[in-house]
Protein backbone atom coordinates (compact mmCIF):
# COMPACT_ATOMS: atom_id res chain seq x y z
CA UNK A 1 0.00 0.00 0.00
CA UNK A 2 2.89 2.45 0.87
CA UNK A 3 4.57 1.63 -2.25
CA UNK A 4 1.49 2.26 -4.01
CA UNK A 5 0.66 5.67 -2.98
CA UNK A 6 4.04 6.88 -3.51
CA UNK A 7 4.25 5.53 -6.99
CA UNK A 8 1.30 7.43 -7.62
CA UNK A 9 2.91 10.71 -6.35
CA UNK A 10 5.86 9.82 -8.56
CA UNK A 11 3.42 9.26 -11.50
CA UNK A 12 1.52 12.37 -10.89
CA UNK A 13 4.58 14.91 -10.84
CA UNK A 14 6.13 13.36 -13.64
CA UNK A 15 2.79 14.08 -15.78
CA UNK A 16 2.73 17.99 -14.36
CA UNK A 17 6.41 18.20 -15.33
CA UNK A 18 6.05 16.76 -18.60
CA UNK A 19 3.31 18.81 -19.57
CA UNK A 20 5.01 21.78 -18.44
CA UNK A 21 8.38 21.39 -19.66
CA UNK A 22 10.06 20.49 -23.11
CA UNK A 23 11.49 17.35 -24.26
CA UNK A 24 15.09 19.18 -24.64
CA UNK A 25 15.12 19.52 -20.92
CA UNK A 26 14.42 16.46 -20.12
CA UNK A 27 16.80 15.02 -22.66
CA UNK A 28 19.82 17.38 -20.89
CA UNK A 29 18.81 15.58 -17.37
CA UNK A 30 19.74 12.00 -18.70
CA UNK A 31 22.58 13.35 -20.64
CA UNK A 32 24.21 14.04 -16.62
CA UNK A 33 22.19 11.03 -15.27
CA UNK A 34 24.68 8.84 -17.77
CA UNK A 35 27.73 9.92 -15.50
CA UNK A 36 25.85 9.84 -11.93
CA UNK A 37 24.32 6.66 -12.06
CA UNK A 38 27.18 5.07 -12.83
CA UNK A 39 29.38 6.58 -10.41
CA UNK A 40 26.73 5.60 -7.99
CA UNK A 41 26.91 2.21 -8.83
CA UNK A 42 30.49 2.55 -7.90
CA UNK A 43 29.55 3.85 -4.61
CA UNK A 44 26.57 1.60 -3.50
CA UNK A 45 26.61 -1.41 -5.32
CA UNK A 46 29.76 -3.95 -4.04
CA UNK A 47 29.62 -3.40 -0.03
CA UNK A 48 26.22 -2.91 0.87
CA UNK A 49 25.21 -5.67 -1.38
CA UNK A 50 27.45 -7.71 0.63
CA UNK A 51 26.10 -6.40 3.76
CA UNK A 52 22.96 -7.21 3.09
CA UNK A 53 23.57 -10.76 1.96
CA UNK A 54 25.89 -10.99 4.81
CA UNK A 55 24.39 -14.04 7.44
CA UNK A 56 26.15 -11.66 10.90
CA UNK A 57 27.23 -8.17 11.05
CA UNK A 58 28.55 -5.81 13.43
CA UNK A 59 29.26 -2.42 13.88
CA UNK A 60 32.95 -2.81 12.47
CA UNK A 61 31.52 -3.78 9.55
CA UNK A 62 28.98 -0.91 8.99
CA UNK A 63 31.27 1.72 10.06
CA UNK A 64 34.32 0.67 8.15
CA UNK A 65 31.85 0.48 4.95
CA UNK A 66 30.82 4.01 5.74
CA UNK A 67 33.95 5.54 5.48
CA UNK A 68 35.09 4.01 2.55
CA UNK A 69 31.52 5.19 0.60
CA UNK A 70 31.85 8.35 1.72
CA UNK A 71 35.88 8.57 0.50
CA UNK A 72 34.84 6.91 -2.37
CA UNK A 73 31.68 9.30 -3.20
CA UNK A 74 33.77 12.58 -2.58
CA UNK A 75 36.65 11.81 -4.71
CA UNK A 76 33.82 10.90 -7.78
CA UNK A 77 31.75 14.27 -7.31
CA UNK A 78 35.43 15.79 -7.53
CA UNK A 79 36.30 14.11 -10.74
CA UNK A 80 32.87 14.51 -12.49
CA UNK A 81 33.38 18.74 -10.93
CA UNK A 82 36.91 18.81 -12.77
CA UNK A 83 35.71 17.24 -16.24
CA UNK A 84 31.96 18.84 -16.04
CA UNK A 85 33.38 21.31 -18.48
CA UNK A 86 34.60 18.85 -20.72
CA UNK A 87 31.29 16.61 -21.26
CA UNK A 88 29.68 19.46 -21.68
CA UNK A 89 31.95 20.87 -24.89
CA UNK A 90 31.44 17.47 -25.98
CA UNK A 91 27.72 17.18 -26.22
CA UNK A 92 27.61 20.99 -27.23
CA UNK A 93 25.44 22.43 -24.55
CA UNK A 94 27.57 24.71 -22.37
CA UNK A 95 25.14 24.91 -19.21
CA UNK A 96 25.83 20.96 -18.45
CA UNK A 97 29.20 22.19 -16.81
CA UNK A 98 26.93 23.70 -14.14
CA UNK A 99 23.66 20.69 -13.97
CA UNK A 100 26.40 18.41 -13.51
CA UNK A 101 28.35 19.71 -10.62
CA UNK A 102 25.13 20.29 -8.93
CA UNK A 103 23.47 17.09 -9.68
CA UNK A 104 27.00 15.46 -8.11
CA UNK A 105 26.68 16.41 -5.09
CA UNK A 106 23.82 13.37 -4.74
CA UNK A 107 27.03 11.05 -4.18
CA UNK A 108 27.88 12.30 -0.82
CA UNK A 109 24.26 12.79 -0.34
CA UNK A 110 23.53 9.17 -0.98
CA UNK A 111 26.71 8.24 0.81
CA UNK A 112 25.83 9.48 4.51
CA UNK A 113 22.43 7.60 4.30
CA UNK A 114 23.90 4.34 2.63
CA UNK A 115 24.50 2.37 5.65
CA UNK A 116 21.03 3.48 7.25
CA UNK A 117 19.29 1.85 3.77
CA UNK A 118 21.14 -1.37 4.45
CA UNK A 119 19.68 -1.64 8.20
CA UNK A 120 16.15 -0.97 6.55
CA UNK A 121 16.37 -4.16 4.04
CA UNK A 122 18.22 -6.40 5.90
CA UNK A 123 15.60 -5.41 9.03
CA UNK A 124 13.10 -5.53 6.04
CA UNK A 125 11.03 -2.45 7.67
CA UNK A 126 9.77 -1.06 4.55
CA UNK A 127 7.63 1.34 5.98
CA UNK A 128 10.53 3.64 7.51
CA UNK A 129 11.75 3.32 4.02
CA UNK A 130 8.00 4.78 2.77
CA UNK A 131 8.33 6.94 5.52
CA UNK A 132 11.58 8.04 4.72
CA UNK A 133 11.24 8.76 0.73
CA UNK A 134 7.43 10.47 0.67
CA UNK A 135 8.37 13.70 2.19
CA UNK A 136 11.18 14.04 -0.50
CA UNK A 137 8.85 13.36 -3.45
CA UNK A 138 6.00 15.20 -1.74
CA UNK A 139 8.38 18.68 -1.65
CA UNK A 140 10.57 18.22 -4.11
CA UNK A 141 7.34 17.23 -6.52
CA UNK A 142 6.20 20.87 -5.14
CA UNK A 143 8.99 22.50 -6.29
CA UNK A 144 9.79 21.57 -9.59
CA UNK A 145 6.58 22.03 -10.42
CA UNK A 146 6.53 25.49 -9.22
CA UNK A 147 9.70 26.18 -10.70
CA UNK A 148 9.03 24.42 -13.72
CA UNK A 149 5.42 26.60 -14.12
CA UNK A 150 7.41 30.12 -13.66
CA UNK A 151 9.67 29.12 -16.65
CA UNK A 152 12.99 27.82 -14.70
CA UNK A 153 12.85 25.12 -17.77
CA UNK A 154 15.56 22.41 -16.75
CA UNK A 155 16.46 23.96 -13.53
CA UNK A 156 13.36 22.80 -12.12
CA UNK A 157 14.58 19.31 -12.85
CA UNK A 158 17.60 20.21 -11.05
CA UNK A 159 16.22 21.17 -7.76
CA UNK A 160 13.86 18.81 -7.79
CA UNK A 161 16.11 16.36 -7.82
CA UNK A 162 18.63 17.79 -5.36
CA UNK A 163 15.67 18.41 -2.71
CA UNK A 164 14.61 14.62 -3.56
CA UNK A 165 17.66 13.24 -2.15
CA UNK A 166 18.46 16.35 0.62
CA UNK A 167 15.46 15.50 2.51
CA UNK A 168 15.46 12.16 1.88
CA UNK A 169 19.47 11.78 3.49
CA UNK A 170 18.14 14.23 6.71
CA UNK A 171 14.96 11.59 7.16
CA UNK A 172 16.82 8.32 7.00
CA UNK A 173 19.63 9.42 9.17
CA UNK A 174 17.15 10.76 11.63
CA UNK A 175 14.86 7.98 11.33
CA UNK A 176 17.09 5.16 11.86
CA UNK A 177 19.06 6.02 14.82
CA UNK A 178 22.63 4.09 13.41
CA UNK A 179 25.84 6.80 13.24
CA UNK A 180 29.50 5.58 12.40
CA UNK A 181 31.59 4.95 14.87
CA UNK A 182 35.38 5.44 15.13
CA UNK A 183 36.41 1.85 13.60
CA UNK A 184 37.71 0.79 10.57
CA UNK A 185 38.86 -2.49 9.91
CA UNK A 186 40.42 -4.02 7.09
CA UNK A 187 39.93 -6.99 7.33
CA UNK A 188 36.44 -6.85 7.63
CA UNK A 189 36.80 -5.03 3.74
CA UNK A 190 38.34 -7.24 2.97
CA UNK A 191 35.67 -10.09 3.71
CA UNK A 192 32.69 -7.90 2.47
CA UNK A 193 34.71 -7.12 -0.64
CA UNK A 194 35.60 -10.66 -1.81
CA UNK A 195 31.88 -11.19 -2.18
CA UNK A 196 31.10 -7.43 -3.34
CA UNK A 197 33.44 -6.69 -6.14
CA UNK A 198 31.35 -9.29 -8.16
CA UNK A 199 28.58 -7.74 -7.73
CA UNK A 200 30.38 -4.04 -7.81
CA UNK A 201 31.72 -5.06 -11.63
CA UNK A 202 28.10 -6.76 -12.61
CA UNK A 203 26.26 -3.98 -11.71
CA UNK A 204 29.14 -1.39 -13.14
CA UNK A 205 28.82 -3.50 -16.57
CA UNK A 206 25.27 -3.13 -16.71
CA UNK A 207 24.71 0.60 -15.70
CA UNK A 208 27.88 1.32 -18.45
CA UNK A 209 25.79 -0.45 -20.90
CA UNK A 210 22.29 0.60 -20.08
CA UNK A 211 23.69 4.23 -20.21
CA UNK A 212 25.54 3.73 -23.66
CA UNK A 213 22.19 4.09 -25.54
CA UNK A 214 21.32 7.65 -23.96
CA UNK A 215 25.07 8.22 -24.80
CA UNK A 216 24.79 7.67 -28.25
CA UNK A 217 21.47 8.95 -28.29
CA UNK A 218 22.74 11.92 -26.89
CA UNK A 219 26.03 12.56 -29.33
CA UNK A 220 24.24 11.34 -32.55
CA UNK A 221 20.43 12.77 -32.12
CA UNK A 222 19.08 16.02 -30.04
CA UNK A 223 18.36 16.27 -26.55
CA UNK A 224 14.58 16.09 -27.86
CA UNK A 225 14.74 12.87 -29.03
CA UNK A 226 16.62 11.69 -26.33
CA UNK A 227 13.71 13.67 -24.08
CA UNK A 228 11.13 11.27 -26.22
CA UNK A 229 13.10 8.42 -25.21
CA UNK A 230 14.10 8.86 -21.72
CA UNK A 231 9.89 9.51 -20.80
CA UNK A 232 8.80 6.34 -23.00
CA UNK A 233 11.18 4.74 -21.02
CA UNK A 234 10.51 6.05 -17.66
CA UNK A 235 6.73 5.78 -17.49
CA UNK A 236 6.50 1.86 -17.79
CA UNK A 237 9.85 1.90 -16.16
CA UNK A 238 8.68 3.66 -12.88
CA UNK A 239 5.83 1.82 -12.73
CA UNK A 240 7.52 -1.45 -13.08
CA UNK A 241 10.58 -0.77 -10.66
CA UNK A 242 7.81 0.28 -7.80
CA UNK A 243 5.83 -2.94 -8.19
CA UNK A 244 8.66 -5.27 -9.04
CA UNK A 245 11.47 -3.35 -7.14
CA UNK A 246 9.00 -3.56 -3.81
CA UNK A 247 8.99 -7.26 -4.09
CA UNK A 248 12.40 -8.18 -5.02
CA UNK A 249 13.55 -5.83 -2.10
CA UNK A 250 11.85 -8.00 -0.01
CA UNK A 251 13.07 -10.95 -1.68
CA UNK A 252 16.32 -10.48 -1.55
CA UNK A 253 17.25 -10.33 2.77
CA UNK A 254 14.64 -12.88 3.01
CA UNK A 255 16.18 -15.34 0.31
CA UNK A 256 19.84 -14.92 1.99
CA UNK A 257 17.83 -15.89 5.65
CA UNK A 258 17.15 -19.22 3.42
CA UNK A 259 20.23 -19.75 0.81
CA UNK A 260 20.77 -23.35 3.04
CA UNK A 261 17.82 -24.66 2.33
CA UNK A 262 17.45 -25.23 -1.62
CA UNK A 263 13.87 -26.28 -1.68
CA UNK A 264 12.53 -22.99 0.33
CA UNK A 265 14.16 -20.56 -1.93
CA UNK A 266 13.29 -21.91 -4.56
CA UNK A 267 9.48 -21.50 -3.60
CA UNK A 268 9.91 -18.15 -2.79
CA UNK A 269 11.46 -17.31 -6.27
CA UNK A 270 8.50 -19.17 -7.70
CA UNK A 271 6.00 -16.82 -5.28
CA UNK A 272 7.74 -14.00 -6.01
CA UNK A 273 7.85 -14.47 -9.90
CA UNK A 274 4.37 -15.52 -10.14
CA UNK A 275 3.15 -12.65 -7.95
CA UNK A 276 5.02 -9.44 -9.68
CA UNK A 277 4.32 -11.23 -12.97
CA UNK A 278 0.02 -11.01 -12.29
CA UNK A 279 0.76 -7.46 -11.64
CA UNK A 280 2.90 -6.46 -14.29
CA UNK A 281 2.06 -8.66 -17.48
CA UNK A 282 -1.58 -6.50 -17.22
CA UNK A 283 0.04 -3.41 -16.78
CA UNK A 284 2.02 -2.89 -19.21
CA UNK A 285 -0.03 -4.52 -21.94
CA UNK A 286 -2.42 -2.40 -20.86
CA UNK A 287 -0.20 0.52 -21.20
CA UNK A 288 0.86 0.07 -24.68
CA UNK A 289 -2.48 -0.72 -26.01
CA UNK A 290 -4.42 2.70 -24.72
CA UNK A 291 -0.31 5.03 -25.21
CA UNK A 292 -1.74 6.91 -28.03
CA UNK A 293 -4.56 7.87 -26.37
CA UNK A 294 -3.25 8.38 -23.19
CA UNK A 295 0.07 10.71 -23.89
CA UNK A 296 -2.62 12.52 -26.67
CA UNK A 297 -4.83 13.37 -23.30
CA UNK A 298 -2.32 13.31 -20.27
CA UNK A 299 1.52 14.88 -21.95
CA UNK A 300 -0.96 17.35 -25.14
CA UNK A 301 0.15 16.35 -28.43
CA UNK A 302 3.94 18.24 -28.69
CA UNK A 303 5.08 14.83 -26.39
CA UNK A 304 3.44 12.04 -29.38
CA UNK A 305 6.43 11.07 -30.56
CA UNK A 306 6.55 9.22 -27.21
CA UNK A 307 4.51 6.77 -28.53
CA UNK A 308 6.24 4.29 -30.03
CA UNK A 309 9.04 4.38 -27.33
CA UNK A 310 6.46 3.39 -24.54
CA UNK A 311 4.92 0.72 -26.68
CA UNK A 312 8.85 -0.99 -26.69
CA UNK A 313 9.85 -0.59 -23.82
CA UNK A 314 6.47 -1.64 -21.97
CA UNK A 315 7.64 -5.01 -23.52
CA UNK A 316 11.19 -4.99 -22.44
CA UNK A 317 9.86 -4.58 -19.21
CA UNK A 318 7.21 -7.13 -18.83
CA UNK A 319 10.02 -9.65 -19.07
CA UNK A 320 11.61 -8.40 -15.40
CA UNK A 321 9.50 -10.46 -12.88
CA UNK A 322 11.06 -13.21 -14.12
CA UNK A 323 14.80 -11.82 -14.71
CA UNK A 324 15.03 -10.03 -11.64
CA UNK A 325 13.65 -13.47 -10.04
CA UNK A 326 16.66 -15.47 -10.88
CA UNK A 327 18.87 -13.21 -10.27
CA UNK A 328 18.07 -12.49 -7.15
CA UNK A 329 17.90 -16.29 -6.49
CA UNK A 330 21.19 -16.42 -7.84
CA UNK A 331 22.88 -13.31 -5.31
CA UNK A 332 21.09 -14.59 -1.81
CA UNK A 333 22.64 -17.84 -2.77
CA UNK A 334 26.02 -16.20 -2.50
CA UNK A 335 26.55 -17.36 -5.97
CA UNK A 336 27.96 -13.47 -7.01
CA UNK A 337 30.83 -15.36 -9.19
CA UNK A 338 27.97 -16.94 -11.53
CA UNK A 339 25.86 -13.50 -11.91
CA UNK A 340 29.11 -11.42 -12.86
CA UNK A 341 29.45 -13.79 -15.86
CA UNK A 342 26.07 -13.52 -16.81
CA UNK A 343 26.06 -10.26 -16.35
CA UNK A 344 29.65 -10.14 -19.07
CA UNK A 345 27.64 -12.75 -21.51
CA UNK A 346 24.44 -10.13 -21.85
CA UNK A 347 26.33 -6.94 -22.27
CA UNK A 348 28.30 -8.31 -25.06
CA UNK A 349 25.57 -10.22 -26.38
CA UNK A 350 23.71 -6.16 -26.22
CA UNK A 351 27.00 -4.96 -27.89
CA UNK A 352 26.76 -6.80 -30.81
CA UNK A 353 22.94 -6.26 -31.26
CA UNK A 354 23.61 -2.47 -30.68
CA UNK A 355 26.08 -2.17 -33.13
CA UNK A 356 24.33 -3.34 -35.98
CA UNK A 357 20.88 -1.36 -34.56
CA UNK A 358 22.91 1.76 -35.16
CA UNK A 359 22.83 1.49 -38.51
CA UNK A 360 19.30 1.61 -38.45
CA UNK A 361 18.34 4.54 -36.50
CA UNK A 362 16.63 5.13 -33.23
CA UNK A 363 13.52 3.03 -33.39
CA UNK A 364 16.13 0.27 -34.17
CA UNK A 365 18.02 0.67 -31.49
CA UNK A 366 15.03 0.73 -28.97
CA UNK A 367 13.97 -2.86 -30.71
CA UNK A 368 17.46 -3.59 -30.11
CA UNK A 369 17.55 -3.69 -26.58
CA UNK A 370 13.99 -5.28 -26.99
CA UNK A 371 15.59 -8.28 -28.68
CA UNK A 372 18.67 -8.11 -26.26
CA UNK A 373 16.40 -8.32 -23.18
CA UNK A 374 14.28 -11.79 -24.50
CA UNK A 375 17.56 -13.31 -25.14
CA UNK A 376 18.87 -12.31 -21.40
CA UNK A 377 16.11 -13.93 -20.25
CA UNK A 378 17.40 -17.67 -21.36
CA UNK A 379 20.99 -16.33 -19.76
CA UNK A 380 19.20 -15.27 -16.62
CA UNK A 381 17.28 -18.33 -16.05
CA UNK A 382 20.12 -20.83 -17.04
CA UNK A 383 21.71 -21.17 -13.59
CA UNK A 384 19.09 -21.86 -11.34
CA UNK A 385 17.55 -24.90 -13.63
CA UNK A 386 20.50 -26.23 -11.94
CA UNK A 387 21.18 -24.73 -8.46
CA UNK A 388 17.54 -24.70 -8.07
CA UNK A 389 16.29 -27.60 -10.08
CA UNK A 390 13.92 -24.43 -11.45
CA UNK A 391 14.09 -24.83 -15.36
CA UNK A 392 12.64 -21.68 -17.76
CA UNK A 393 9.74 -24.17 -18.92
CA UNK A 394 8.51 -24.45 -15.34
CA UNK A 395 8.99 -20.57 -15.30
CA UNK A 396 7.04 -19.97 -18.16
CA UNK A 397 4.31 -22.24 -17.29
CA UNK A 398 3.73 -20.75 -13.80
CA UNK A 399 3.66 -17.06 -15.67
CA UNK A 400 1.66 -18.57 -18.40
CA UNK A 401 -2.40 -17.96 -16.75
CA UNK A 402 -1.08 -14.14 -16.11
CA UNK A 403 0.00 -13.37 -19.49
CA UNK A 404 -2.90 -15.26 -21.34
CA UNK A 405 -5.85 -13.40 -19.17
CA UNK A 406 -3.85 -10.11 -20.19
CA UNK A 407 -3.47 -10.62 -23.95
CA UNK A 408 -7.04 -11.32 -23.65
CA UNK A 409 -7.60 -8.29 -21.80
CA UNK A 410 -5.73 -6.32 -24.08
CA UNK A 411 -7.34 -6.97 -27.32
CA UNK A 412 -10.87 -6.29 -25.75
CA UNK A 413 -9.16 -2.80 -24.65
CA UNK A 414 -7.91 -2.31 -27.79
CA UNK A 415 -11.22 -2.79 -29.40
CA UNK A 416 -12.64 -0.28 -27.17
CA UNK A 417 -11.18 2.45 -29.18
CA UNK A 418 -13.07 1.22 -32.46
CA UNK A 419 -16.23 2.52 -31.06
CA UNK A 420 -15.66 5.80 -32.13
CA UNK A 421 -16.14 7.85 -29.12
CA UNK A 422 -14.00 10.67 -27.87
CA UNK A 423 -10.81 10.67 -26.59
CA UNK A 424 -11.26 11.20 -23.12
CA UNK A 425 -14.43 8.75 -22.67
CA UNK A 426 -12.19 6.30 -24.73
CA UNK A 427 -9.30 6.50 -22.34
CA UNK A 428 -11.34 5.92 -19.45
CA UNK A 429 -13.34 3.46 -20.73
CA UNK A 430 -10.56 1.29 -21.70
CA UNK A 431 -8.52 1.99 -18.13
CA UNK A 432 -11.89 0.31 -16.18
CA UNK A 433 -12.82 -2.53 -18.48
CA UNK A 434 -9.60 -3.35 -18.79
CA UNK A 435 -8.91 -3.15 -14.95
CA UNK A 436 -12.69 -5.32 -14.01
CA UNK A 437 -11.89 -7.86 -17.18
CA UNK A 438 -8.53 -8.74 -16.04
CA UNK A 439 -9.32 -9.00 -12.34
CA UNK A 440 -13.23 -11.28 -13.87
CA UNK A 441 -11.22 -13.52 -15.77
CA UNK A 442 -8.29 -14.33 -12.82
CA UNK A 443 -11.39 -14.87 -10.05
CA UNK A 444 -13.17 -17.72 -13.43
CA UNK A 445 -9.60 -19.23 -13.76
CA UNK A 446 -8.85 -19.03 -10.28
CA UNK A 447 -5.42 -17.71 -10.71
CA UNK A 448 -3.27 -19.32 -8.12
CA UNK A 449 -1.53 -15.05 -7.42
CA UNK A 450 -4.86 -13.61 -7.53
CA UNK A 451 -6.05 -15.77 -4.79
CA UNK A 452 -2.82 -15.02 -2.99
CA UNK A 453 -3.30 -11.24 -2.81
CA UNK A 454 -7.11 -11.85 -1.85
CA UNK A 455 -6.04 -13.30 0.87
CA UNK A 456 -3.44 -10.90 1.71
CA UNK A 457 -5.74 -8.54 1.47
CA UNK A 458 -8.13 -9.61 3.47
CA UNK A 459 -5.94 -10.55 5.90
CA UNK A 460 -4.67 -6.57 6.23
CA UNK A 461 -8.34 -5.90 6.54
CA UNK A 462 -8.99 -8.03 9.52
CA UNK A 463 -6.06 -6.74 11.34
CA UNK A 464 -6.95 -3.20 10.40
CA UNK A 465 -10.30 -3.97 12.13
CA UNK A 466 -8.51 -5.30 15.18
CA UNK A 467 -6.32 -3.03 15.65
CA UNK A 468 -9.35 0.28 15.32
CA UNK A 469 -11.19 -2.39 17.91
CA UNK A 470 -8.61 -2.45 20.18
CA UNK A 471 -7.90 1.06 20.12
CA UNK A 472 -11.83 2.26 21.30
CA UNK A 473 -11.78 -0.53 23.90
CA UNK A 474 -8.89 0.54 25.47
Amino acid sequence: MEFSGEQGIQLLVLVILTRLLLPEDFGLIVLVTIFISVATVITQSGFNTALIQKKTMDEADLSSVFYVNLLISTILYFILFMIAPFLASFFEHPQLTLIIRLLSLSLILRALHSIQNVIIIRNMQFKKLFTCSIGGVILSGIIGILMAYTGFGVWSLVVQQLVNNLVYTITIVFIVAWRPRLIFSIGKLRGLFSYGWKILVSSLIDSIYLNISNLIIGKMFSPAILGFYNRGEQIPGLLVSNINGSIQSVLFPALSTQQENKKRVKEMVRRAMVTSAFIIFPMMIGLAVIAETLVKIVLTEKWMPVVPFLQIFCFIYILWPIRTANLQAINALGRSDIYLKLEIAKKMLGIVILTIALQHGIYAIVMGMFITNFLSLFIDAYPNSILLDYRLIEQFFDVFPSLFISLIMGVTVLSIKLLGFTNITTLIMQIFVGFIFYIILAKVFKLEPYTYLIEIIKGILINNKKARNKQIYE
